[in-house]
């Protein structure tokens, strides 16, 4: 499943900000593996002062920036998990200011972050990797919208991407 094999019922518009950095060719199993990797190369890169940075006053910083695209894909990982297995439940939002805020980044290690990383990551990299093509397209309800399996798991890519970038634009040049 590919960006460009998505139908506009399976997710809104707001999330195509995410979708938009990925490769629309790019497979959702392959983009998963290669944010693995670009994710793993940029956390290693960083200097404990990089780590620590904000551009700006109630901005967040490096670290809580990638405990963010931690915690959204967990979030996002379950929301596929359940809709593929035809739960009909609608599933709620997330306060993501809130998660980041409770999270306590900036009083951990990169290690300890890029830790928790693979293992997130790893674990979504399995779940799609279980799920079959045609449950890809099974749609449920998340935060009042509707999603497709493969929408949730290509904005774990893509959401993953913008946020890269933002890091690569506004705390590392």
């Amino acid at each position: 499943m590919t960006v460009k094999d998505l139908r506009e019922d399976e997710l809104q518009f707001f999330y195509s900000t995410y979708l938009k950095t990925l490769d629309e060719q790019e497979d959702l199993r392959s983009a998963l593996l290669k944010g693995r990797k670009s994710f793993e190369d940029l956390v290693r890169g960083l200097t404990n002062e990089q780590f620590l940075f904000s551009y700006g006053e109630d901005k967040w910083t490096v670290a809580e920036v990638l405990v963010h695209i931690i915690d959204t894909e967990r979030v996002f990982q379950y929301r596929a998990f359940r809709i593929s297995r035809n739960d009909k439940t609608s599933l709620p939002g997330f306060d993501h200011n809130v998660f980041v805020e409770e999270s306590k980044a900036n009083l951990r290690t990169k290690e300890d972050i890029l830790s928790e990383y693979l293992s997130v990551r790893n674990a979504s990299i399995s779940l799609f990797n279980t799920i079959m093509d045609e449950n890809l397209k099974k749609i449920g309800t998340a935060s009042g919208i509707p999603w497709s399996v493969a929408a949730l798991g290509l904005v774990i890519s893509g959401h993953q991407k913008h946020h890269v970038n933002i890091l690569q634009e506004r705390y590392l040049n």
